[in-house]
């Protein structure tokens, strides 16, 4: 799902850069995330399990935050990036959304980052300096714009990992809808006239595809995963992004591009597989997400069974134990060295 999701994010940025001929910054950002609540309508209240339970007052915050930097303000960033500097090289500039995930996520968001992790950090940067020094002057502003979109898709990804009240398909509908309504109201407010409806189509039709279905998937695999695993997987995007680029702009790869990508690959390779195992307590609680029953925490039985990926609301009980994990949904904890014994403090957040 995050292979997947990564190849349909990978295509937005030429097919942008090919619509923001017609289109300002606020308008295409607004239309790109309407159209991934209008792909997202029918399977957001299709089934009554998809219904609203309740929504605390931490997951209200949660969905403030993916809503403003995900869904309002990082796809401004990003098209005022690309319209000044080659979809190629901002498609690889995306890989700085791992960095700005993994950094994030170590310093606010209990993510663990090992040694293996730094070395990822650091041969992303460097594969973004590399693309920077190839666009030359006009290179430091795109990305500029560029890492601060990545830094409010990487505020963006933790918030909609820790989400546990809502769907992933509800969560992407409500940012589309919210997000693209406000950006687009202000973009028409600022266009000199109404565009083609090809145009206006067009932008649609990108939204439904390579943002809403793609953020929908990435949500999905943020659950199992974790935020900074998923984002792992997730910049893959880059070479789809390079590849696309290549494909339908006929732009040409310079040797700093695939230097750059080959250093993406080493790096997101280095944590691909990457586990780690201690002891560590989880409370009792009550919440709805996506999962399967192969794992340690979920063991609740359905009548008539139920096989394979599902939602739905569910609980689970308190308890300690260790084993080999990711740092998903139920793993956001602080690491102790030696024994893998925790405080109490630890357990009860585990």
């Amino acid at each position: 799902m995050a292979v997947l999701s990564a190849m349909l994010f990978g295509m937005a940025a030429p097919l942008s850069k090919l619509l923001l001929a017609d289109l300002n910054y606020f308008l295409l950002a607004g239309l790109l995330y309407l159209g991934a609540a209008v792909g997202l309508l029918p399977f957001t209240f299709s089934r009554k399990r998809a219904k609203i339970h309740r929504i605390d007052e931490r997951n209200i915050w949660r969905i403030f935050g993916s809503i403003l930097f995900g869904g309002i303000l990082g796809p401004v960033f990003l098209l005022l990036g690309l319209k000044i500097a080659n979809a190629a090289s901002v498609s690889l500039w995306l890989n700085l959304e791992l960095v700005a995930t993994a950094v994030l996520g170590w310093l606010f968001f209990k993510d663990h980052l090992d040694l293996r992790g730094w070395f990822s950090v650091g041969g992303a940067i460097l594969a973004g300096v590399l693309i920077t020094v190839h666009e030359g002057q006009s290179g430091l502003l795109a990305a500029l714009f560029v890492t601060a979109a990545c830094v409010c898709w990487g505020l963006d990804n933790h918030y909609t990992a820790l989400i546990d009240a809502i769907t992933p398909t509800q969560m992407t509908f409500l940012k589309g809808l919210i997000a693209g309504s406000i950006n687009g109201v202000i973009g028409i407010f600022l266009a000199p006239s109404f565009p083609e409806f090809k145009i206006f189509a067009g932008a649609l039709i990108v939204g439904v595809f390579c943002y809403g279905l793609s953020i929908v998937l990435y949500i999905t695999a943020a659950h199992c995963l974790g935020a900074t695993r998923s984002q792992i997987l997730f910049s893959s995007a880059p070479f789809f992004g390079a590849f696309f680029s290549v494909f339908l702009l006929s732009e040409q790869l310079s040797w700093f591009q695939v230097v750059a990508a080959l250093i993406l690959a080493i790096s997101i390779v280095s944590l691909i597989l990457h586990k780690h195992s201690h002891g560590h307590g989880h409370t009792d609680s009550e919440h709805i997400h996506w999962h399967r029953h192969d794992d340690f925490h979920h063991t609740h039985e359905h009548v008539p069974p139920v096989s394979g990926g599902h939602v739905h609301p569910h609980k689970h009980k308190k308890l300690h134990h260790a084993h080999s994990h990711f740092p998903d949904l139920h793993h956001r904890h602080d690491h102790s060295e030696g024994n893998g014994k925790k405080s109490d403090k630890e357990q009860n957040e585990g």
